[in-house]
């Protein structure tokens, strides 16, 4: 589960980036710049096309999840603690305190389970012993390097 938040944030926050460098598709109508000569069309058919095969995949819909295979890694986790940190230390201390770190978790909570009542005793529960978890050294506050190492675990 921890697993799929990660990977969520990572998307939300890599899919933006990714789109900038991607370079433009080539113009269609623009003739190649080799001197090569340009490939022989294919002949016309005159069979009607094969009806897809039932037994191959569909992509998943865009409402549906990937399959998290793919973790996200140190490095990327570090980017999102680094940039995400501060909208949730609302004390602007430099730590996180147990309901700064809730809100955080309530959040990656709603955003891989969007049936889940993030209000409810057994997700308040999940985040106390998560806080215990990244609170390592036992201040009653969860640093960017705590949170870091605490996300990473599960990575």
């Amino acid at each position: 589960m921890l697993k799929q938040m990660l990977l969520v944030g990572a998307a939300a926050l890599s899919f933006p980036a990714l789109a900038q460098t991607t370079p433009p598709a080539s113009d269609p109508t623009t003739p190649p710049t080799t001197t090569e000569p340009a490939p022989a069309p294919a002949p016309e058919s005159t069979s009607p096309a094969p009806a897809p095969d039932a037994s191959t995949s569909t992509p998943p819909a865009s409402g549906q999840s990937a399959p998290s295979s793919a973790a996200a890694t140190p490095t990327q986790i570090a980017q999102i603690v680094d940039q995400e940190f501060p909208t949730y230390d609302g004390d602007k201390n430099g730590d996180l305190n147990e309901a700064e770190f809730g809100a955080w978790m309530k959040k990656l909570r709603a955003a891989t389970d969007p049936s889940a009542d993030v209000e409810s005793a057994e997700v308040k529960t999940w985040i106390g012993q998560a806080f215990a978890s990244a609170d390592g050294d036992k201040s009653g506050g969860v640093n960017k390097t705590e949170l870091t190492g605490f996300l990473s675990r599960g990575a």
